[in-house]
């Protein structure tokens, strides 16, 4: 019996022995009955052949999917899925690893206690390392056990990554899930969805996961394409929401889930950068915010979590973009003026 199915998306991650010490990281894994399922994306580099020979070199648990053509993330996790065997299913990132104890530790709580999810922390680094040199929480003994709709609430806003749990293989298809493909911010779109299928989740609040910092990374790169991948992440979690028929039921989290990534983080962040900026997808942002949520403002998350100064901007590009960026470019090159180049 395969008690575990990781599933690795890879595109393009030969250079620095990254994708050797991912894979290295999870066949030295203390957990036996696993299996590793390395989906590469079509990868530019050697990634695919790198691969191959680990499958040649490691047969009875590695296992090598070769996409034709580059679809991203959410499509690689798909076609691991549906390969999969495994009782239980992981995700694990190209360029991250894991401490060799984590996957035995996570699958025998879920054995333990009958969980059908389960969670550890995770450490940054910036250097291959198997030191665990501080923990950052994931979760919080508040959403663990038998769910509830205030576990699911808490669960909702605060998730955790994705690649730091394991999942009863019947989460992915009682009904079939999938990750969006062709896009960025796969798991902000699915995970409401994701989490709402789970009914008992346990976390070991223990750093096993490692998470490679760089430049590269999804989160650090801002432009307007990736903007709007986040905006129709968020899309697609108000439809399942529809689709599903628990939009009311969290309605009040949802609403400033939505708001938080959709409008806030991304107005923000594409603020941020010095490109000059296009103002009809800051206006029509902003517009599909109000008519999505209308009342997004009055929500009780949106007043106690969002900082004031935010909230001052928000109104003002509500009310005019061009006034909205020129306030904001204003405020900006004045801080690095008295501050810095980093203010």
């Amino acid at each position: 019996m395969i008690k575990l199915s990781i599933i690795v998306p890879v595109y393009n991650m030969a250079a620095d022995g990254k994708l050797e010490y991912c894979i290295n990281s999870l066949l030295n894994q203390t957990l036996k009955e696993i299996e590793i399922i390395a989906v590469d994306d079509a990868s530019t580099d050697n990634s695919a052949e790198i691969l191959k020979q680990f499958e040649k070199d490691n047969p009875e648990k590695f296992r090598v999917i070769l996409s034709p053509e580059n679809h991203k993330q959410g499509a690689a996790k798909n076609l691991g899925i549906k390969a999969s065997k495994g009782e239980y299913l992981g995700f694990m990132d190209a360029d991250d690893w894991a401490l060799d104890v984590m996957y035995e530790r996570l699958y025998d709580l879920a054995v333990a206690t009958g969980a059908d999810m389960v969670g550890c922390d995770l450490c940054h680094v910036s250097e291959h390392t198997m030191e665990v040199t501080e923990r950052i929480p994931c979760n919080k003994a508040e959403q663990t056990g038998i769910l509830d709709h205030e576990k699911y609430e808490k669960l909702f806003l605060d998730p955790g990554p994705l690649v730091t749990k394991i999942y009863k293989r019947e989460i992915f298809f009682e009904p079939e899930f999938e990750f969006p493909s062709d896009m960025f911010f796969e798991d902000n779109a699915t995970g409401v969805e994701l989490y709402r299928r789970v009914k008992h989740f346990e976390y070991i609040p223990e750093s096993m996961y490692f998470y490679l910092q760089h430049a590269g990374s999804t989160v650090h790169v801002i432009t307007k394409e990736r903007c709007e991948h986040r905006l129709e992440a968020m899309r697609i979690m108000v439809s399942y929401a529809k689709k599903y028929n628990y939009l009311e039921e969290f309605h009040t989290v949802l609403e400033y889930k939505f708001m938080n990534l959709f409008y806030q983080n991304t107005l923000f962040s594409y603020m941020q950068d010095d490109r000059k900026k296009d103002l009809s997808f800051i206006q029509k942002m902003g517009r599909e915010m109000k008519e999505t949520f209308p009342d997004f403002m009055e929500n009780p998350y949106f007043i106690k979590n969002v900082p004031e100064e935010e909230k001052k901007l928000m109104k003002l590009q509500l009310k005019s973009t061009f006034f909205f960026v020129l306030y904001y470019n204003l405020k900006k090159y004045y801080r690095r003026i008295r501050y810095g180049r980093k203010a």
